[in-house]
């Protein structure tokens, strides 16, 4: 990644309220972080096949040099429920905790958040579904993302399930880091930690994140400095994802989807998302597909969905919808992820009652192009084969 690009990049970020460190190695800046938090005994939340990677160990030890107790929670795994945030309270009130780092994907992120939430202002996940519910400060939160996805470190949410419903509980808060809010005061994006993640995942997480660019440049909700970061996210993301992918040991490549994931998770807090992660939800959670893979799968659908009633709303990042679609399958392809839904065994009776659930998604309603069950049938039918 040229000098340029990176400043470019980076330039885009100032004035947000997270401070990111960015660079190759920068696990090492944890405690120099840590420290300016007056960090003493940190919850590190985590999965165990990060432990397993050895990640947990260097990040603990580099605490640890300074001063700092470190207590590990490996209990988060994909998608987090309720189940796995309330066991990390336990583990939480356990141990005199002023500091959290949550270290691997969006869901070791998004636990780290519902631990914080629950662990300083009580009741259920439930409580906090929806927007600045909270009323007690949330303890800092340093996020430390080991794959290139959900930008979760860039986000003032928490994404929970109920494991009963199988919906996904979005918590936000809206305050800045400093004033006790939930998105994390600090962001390090070291590149060398996402080399280690399985090309599955790798290839999930990096069109999750192709996504959240795409389709934050095209909601009702997108901002002139929202297309920006869509743009700058979609322009790092595009070119990498197929060199990530072809399995060579790019430094640059993975840094330019690191960055560009977390200027897509960005984006997402300036304008939402839209159909592709509303039709996308009922998938993961009634055929457990991978949500990425879900994600990536409907996305070209919705992008022509989108196009056929006119305009381009997605004209920041490409000429036509149509073009901006086969780029995107171009990039399935490049990863051999799934195009169709028959690919996944999903049954064809089964799409009615997805489409019904996809309408009643949160992000649904940020769809620049209104849908209701009969819309989303009809992207379903689309993705079908």
């Amino acid at each position: 990644m040229s000098d340029s690009d990176l400043n470019t990049a980076l330039s885009l970020l100032r004035g947000f309220p997270t401070r990111v460190v960015f660079s190759p190695g920068s696990v090492l800046q944890l405690r120099d972080a840590a420290q300016e938090i007056n960090a003493r005994h940190v919850l590190l939340v985590t999965d165990p096949g990060l432990v397993t990677a050895g990640h947990v160990e260097r990040a603990s030890n580099v605490l640890r040099t300074a001063g700092i107790a470190v207590t590990v929670f490996d209990g988060a795994a994909e998608n987090p429920t309720t189940k796995h945030v309330y066991a990390g309270v336990a583990e939480a009130r356990s141990i005199p905790v002023d500091l959290f780092i949550g270290l691997g994907g969006g869901s070791a992120m998004d636990c780290a958040k519902g631990i914080n939430l629950i662990l300083t202002n009580g009741g259920e996940i439930a409580d906090y579904w929806g927007i600045n519910k909270a009323v007690k400060p949330m303890l800092p939160l340093i996020a430390v993302p080991t794959t290139a996805g959900t930008g979760s470190e860039a986000q003032s949410f928490a994404l929970i399930t109920d494991p009963v419903s199988h919906r996904k509980m979005a918590c936000g808060d809206r305050r800045a880091p400093a004033e006790g809010g939930l998105r994390p005061r600090v962001a390090i994006l070291d590149p060398d930690l996402i080399a280690s993640a399985p090309k599955a995942v790798a290839a999930a997480a990096g069109i999750d994140a192709i996504a959240h660019a795409v389709e934050t440049a095209g909601t009702n909700a997108r901002t002139a400095r929202s297309r920006e970061l869509s743009l700058a996210a979609w322009q790092l993301l595009e070119p990498a994802f197929p060199k990530l992918m072809s399995g060579a040991n790019d430094e640059e490549a993975r840094g330019r989807m690191l960055l560009g994931a977390h200027l897509a998770g960005a984006a997402i807090e300036q304008s939402m998302l839209g159909a592709a992660h509303a039709c996308a939800n009922p998938l993961t959670a009634r055929f457990e597909i991978r949500h990425g893979v879900a994600v990536g799968l409907l996305l070209p659908h919705v992008v022509r969905f989108n196009g056929a009633a006119g305009g381009n709303p997605y004209e920041a990042l490409s000429a036509t919808g149509e073009e901006l679609a086969r780029r995107i399958e171009a990039c399935l392809d490049a990863a051999m992820l799934p195009r169709r839904l028959t690919d996944c065994g999903i049954p064809k009776d089964a799409l009615p009652e997805l489409a019904e659930w996809a309408s009643k998604e949160w992000t649904a309603t940020f769809n620049p192009r209104p849908v209701a069950s009969r819309e989303m049938l009809s992207i379903y039918e689309a993705a079908y084969e």
